[in-house]
C-alpha cells in the first residue's frame, strides 16, 4: 500500500496544498467524490487521460488510511 500512497503528493503550489495525484491538478477529494458517486475507474480513466489505474487505487488507499484514524 505504501507504493500506492507515494502517488499522493502535497505541494503548496498545486491546488492550494490539497493532496493530489502525482503532482497533477487532480485533488484526491474530487476523485473520491467521483468514485463514491458510482463513476467507475474505467470511466474516470477515459475522462482523465493523464491518470493511471494505480492513481485511483492510491486515492482509495489514502481514504482507507484516513478511515483508520479515530473518529470523534
Amino acid at each position: 500500500m505504501s507504493d500506492l500512497i507515494s502517488r499522493i503528493t502535497i505541494d503548496p503550489r498545486v491546488c492550494h496544498g490539497k493532496p493530489c495525484v502525482r503532482g497533477l491538478r487532480h485533488p484526491v477529494e474530487d476523485l473520491l467524490q467521483l468514485l463514491s458517486s458510482g463513476t467507475t475507474i474505467e470511466e474516470i480513466l477515459v475522462d482523465y487521460v493523464d491518470l493511471e489505474r494505480e492513481d485511483l487505487l492510491a486515492v482509495l488507499a489514502s481514504a482507507a488510511r484516513l478511515a483508520q484514524s479515530r473518529w470523534m
